[in-house]
Order: C-alpha cells, then sequence, then structure tokens
C-alpha cells in the first residue's frame, strides 16, 4: 500500500557533494533560528520560530552524498491542537544520480493528510525544498519563502 508521507523531488547540475553539503548547510535554506550542528551524525540541532514553530532535529543516519535522515525528538507547532505532531515523525533526503543530473528526494516521514499541520507544513517544505533549497545548491544563496 502507497503511503501518503509528504515528499518532493528536485532535480539539479550540481554534483552530488555539492547537494549533499547544501543540504548540511541546513542554515543556507531553513530561515528560523537554528541551534546546535547540522552535520555530524548522532548530532542534535533545534529548529524555531517563536510562537509558531519549534522542533529538535537528531541525525540518526548520515552517508556522504547519498543520504541524509534526521529523527523529530521534540516538537512545538503552535498553531494546531496536538502541537507535538511532528515528534517521532523522520525527514529524510536521498540524493541520486539521474540522466547526468543529481536528483534529491525529500520525504517527511510521518507527515500524513491526517495531520492537522499538514496542509501547512507540506506547502512550508515544498517552498523551502523546492526554492531555497534549489537556490542554495544552483547559485550557493537559499531565498527566504517566508518573507
Amino acid at each position: 500500500m502507497a503511503t501518503s508521507n509528504y515528499s518532493t523531488t528536485i532535480l539539479v547540475d550540481n554534483s552530488k557533494e555539492e547537494v549533499f553539503n547544501a543540504i548540511n548547510n541546513v542554515r543556507g535554506w531553513w530561515q528560523g533560528e537554528i541551534e546546535g550542528s547540522t552535520e555530524k551524525l548522532n548530532e542534535e540541532f533545534s529548529y524555531s520560530v517563536p510562537g509558531i514553530h519549534f522542533s529538535k532535529q537528531k541525525i540518526v543516519e548520515i552517508i556522504p552524498n547519498e543520504r541524509i535522515l534526521w529523527g523529530i525528538i521534540d516538537s512545538k507547532l503552535s498553531f494546531v491542537k496536538d502541537q507535538s505532531e511532528w515528534t517521532g515523525t523522520k525527514i529524510v533526503f536521498e540524493i541520486s544520480e539521474v540522466n547526468n543530473k543529481t536528483q534529491v528526494r525529500f520525504s517527511h516521514l510521518g507527515l500524513v493528510p491526517e495531520f492537522e499541520c499538514y496542509g501547512d507544513c507540506s506547502n512550508a517544505w515544498k517552498k523551502l525544498i523546492e526554492e531555497s533549497l534549489f537556490s542554495l545548491i544552483t547559485t550557493g544563496k537559499g531565498v527566504n519563502v517566508f518573507g
């Protein structure tokens, strides 16, 4: 049975290594306050937009130039009833080569349509991955998609 986790894909001309490095430069594409290290196994970092969103990510898998997996170990979304909806979900970036281009498949495992935040969260991820991360990879600078 197909899952209904949120997922999106981007395709770029950059190398897998450049893509991998850009994803790990979380501050470069995810707007908000980020504390902690975002590029080493077992490290934790928090992301917050005061009064709206807080989440704490643990880097549970990191395969250079191929795959990055973050587990959400704590969360508080102030705009939904169940403020811990993200807790226990996982964020995965899969990097592969497709027709001499580099593909990034982003998935938020556990972010499903049943979640109250699904609409807002999937829309935010779409902008962050397809616009900001894409821009960081291709131009060296992310864009503020929440401006």
